[in-house]
């Protein structure tokens, strides 16, 4: 983050760790988080975040997984936004689940103080607009994953419901 005054421009790695210290300590009203895809990317270039879908919305009920990278350029470029939960969205290739940074007004004006938390504010808010709620959102209760290292298990859930159907005593949730 820029000190306008001073003219002082915080490097990117020390910026990404602000971020992440917000993200542990879970700042907000707990409708989107977000933190490290890998505890070891030194890097800290792979993200995930979470969005819980707004009420009187198709959204509602609902928890939205993405993955952010955030480049080598960041903050002074925006971060690239893929979510892994299926969702129809404007703004969302429902092929790949890319998010379209120039159908986001956020991202198509990005500015070096936004953040990752403030991308994740800005999806959930065009969850909110008329033409995001005329569309209808695939059914409940698919969920991606992905077997890591060790099969280890990294089960993406879309809904919290799903949780009590899954048994949980033969794999690691490994959900953020």
């Amino acid at each position: 983050m820029a000190n306008p005054s001073s003219g002082v421009v915080v490097p990117r790695n020390f910026r990404l760790l602000e971020e992440l210290e917000q993200g542990q300590k879970g700042v907000g009203d707990g409708t989107i988080s977000w933190g490290l895809e890998s505890d070891d990317d030194m890097t800290l270039t792979h993200w995930t975040g979470m969005i819980i879908g707004p009420p009187r919305t198709p959204y509602e009920n609902r928890m939205y997984s993405l993955k952010v990278e955030c480049g080598t350029r960041y903050p002074d470029e925006p971060p690239t936004a893929r979510f892994i939960s299926r969702i129809n969205m404007n703004c969302v290739n429902s092929q790949t689940g890319l998010v379209d940074n120039r159908q986001v007004p956020i991202l198509a004006r990005w500015q070096r103080d936004y953040t990752i938390k403030t991308v994740l504010q800005e999806l959930r808010r065009l969850m909110t607009l008329k033409e995001n709620m005329k569309l209808s959102q695939p059914p409940e209760g698919r969920f991606l994953f992905r077997v890591a290292s060790r099969s280890v298990v990294k089960l993406f859930v879309e809904t919290s419901s799903l949780l009590t159907t899954v048994p949980t005593t033969r794999i690691v949730l490994n959900l953020f």
